[in-house]
């Protein structure tokens, strides 16, 4: 009897002190159960930017995928001569392929979300160590551009982050600096912890005069957070299985195109550092609360108008001025946010996801959904999950 194929030895370079890079793990699991024979995988606990591991040097294997944070680990892995996938947004070793996060969809998410929220002044608040911050932020800036508003950035420096006292110090000013009330932007979750943080010292009430989104969604780090933080959600198992397979494919058959594959963000979790609506118009507000109160519940334009008695011209334009939608396409976009979530997190049948988000029967869920989506139900789930 011939004797089995060997299973291919894949080292994975990816931290796992955060839940993004975790999640990255877990879609690389993902692709290794559903493939015949599966891997043998050398995965050991390291930081995020850390030295190469010493037992990379002596380790034979047959490919590698690694968060690229800096030139060592980059000269590192050159060395080694194998196959070799990205998982980083670092713009480090552009001749090798690379599984990230859409930086277009993340920034939009975030844009939208606070424009959704009423808010009209608007800030970016990034992190000078990391490339793809300063990408988000472009995308940031240009959704809001889009939308005819403009944003103020905090400007950082590499070594602005060794003396946090300093640091401290200039995020209050830029806070302060900013019209109330502003929504702002964070790059990532610990930085919006620390804007937080910042805020509170300063006795700046979030988020009646400044927003906060972050982007990650660390669910324990954002429930931590006081206010508890609202964040894009990314999409790192996606990530995380197709930087699996792009690698199988390359220890199988060579070569692959050295380029970015870009994996987009699915959605906002909104928690209370978001949870206003941002006008003086006491009117407008109440109707906007209302919304998002019966939202599911399948009401109609003539509820709202029950609940805020005015005339429906005067609520439609009121509406288009300050939040840019209709009432009615306020309602179909809550339910939307809400059906995207139940799609990616749970289980439920189409027509139970339907039924949860108020509408009448599945098929006018799925045309409505495919509509804003531009993908059916189905095809959204398929899609935004390892496949």
């Amino acid at each position: 009897m011939s004797e089995p194929p060997q299973r291919p030895s894949v080292a994975l370079l990816i931290e796992t002190s955060n839940r993004y890079s975790r999640e990255l793990v877990h879609g690389v699991r993902s692709f290794i159960q559903q493939r015949p024979g599966g891997w043998a995988v050398h995965l050991t606990e390291q930081g995020r930017g850390d030295v190469p591991p010493p037992w990379l040097a002596r380790w034979e294997g047959d490919g590698i995928i690694a968060r690229i944070e800096n030139r060592r680990i980059e000269n590192a892995l050159r060395k080694k001569r194998l196959p070799v996938v990205s998982v980083s947004a670092s713009g480090l070793a552009p001749d090798l392929p690379a599984v990230i996060s859409d930086s277009a969809s993340v920034g939009r998410l975030a844009a939208e979300h606070l424009i959704e929220r009423g808010f009209r002044h608007f800030g970016y608040c990034g992190d000078a160590r990391f490339a793809w911050s300063g990408t988000h932020g472009q995308h940031f800036q240009r959704t809001l551009a889009e939308h005819g508003f403009d944003c103020s950035h905090f400007r950082t420096a590499r070594g602005d982050f060794a003396d946090w006292k300093l640091e401290q110090r200039k995020l209050g000013a830029w806070l302060q600096s900013l019209p109330k009330p502003a929504g702002v932007m964070t790059c990532f979750d610990i930085r919006g912890q620390q804007l937080l943080d910042v805020c509170k010292r300063l006795g700046l009430r979030v988020p009646d005069e400044i927003g906060v989104v972050g982007q990650h969604n660390d669910t324990l780090l954002c429930e931590l957070c006081d206010p508890q933080l609202t964040s894009v959600i990314p999409n790192p198992r996606e990530a995380g299985y197709q930087a699996a397979a792009l690698l199988d494919k390359m220890m199988r058959r060579g070569r692959v195109e050295a380029r970015i594959y870009p994996i987009a963000a699915t959605g906002v979790a909104t928690r209370q550092s978001t949870d206003l609506v941002a006008t003086d118009d006491p009117q407008l507000a109440e109707a906007m609360r209302f919304i998002r109160r019966r939202a599911l519940e399948g009401i109609r334009v003539g509820d709202i108008l029950e609940h805020v008695p005015m005339s429906r011209t005067l609520l439609e334009r009121r509406f288009r001025e300050h939040f840019e939608r209709s009432p009615y396409d306020t309602i179909q976009y809550l339910r939307n946010q809400e059906a995207r979530a139940l799609l990616l997190n749970t289980e439920l049948p189409v027509a139970e996801v339907a039924e949860r988000c108020g509408y009448l029967s599945a098929e006018y869920f799925s045309a409505d959904f495919k509509k804003h989506s531009g993908r059916s139900p189905s095809a959204f789930r398929d899609s935004a999950r390892p496949r």
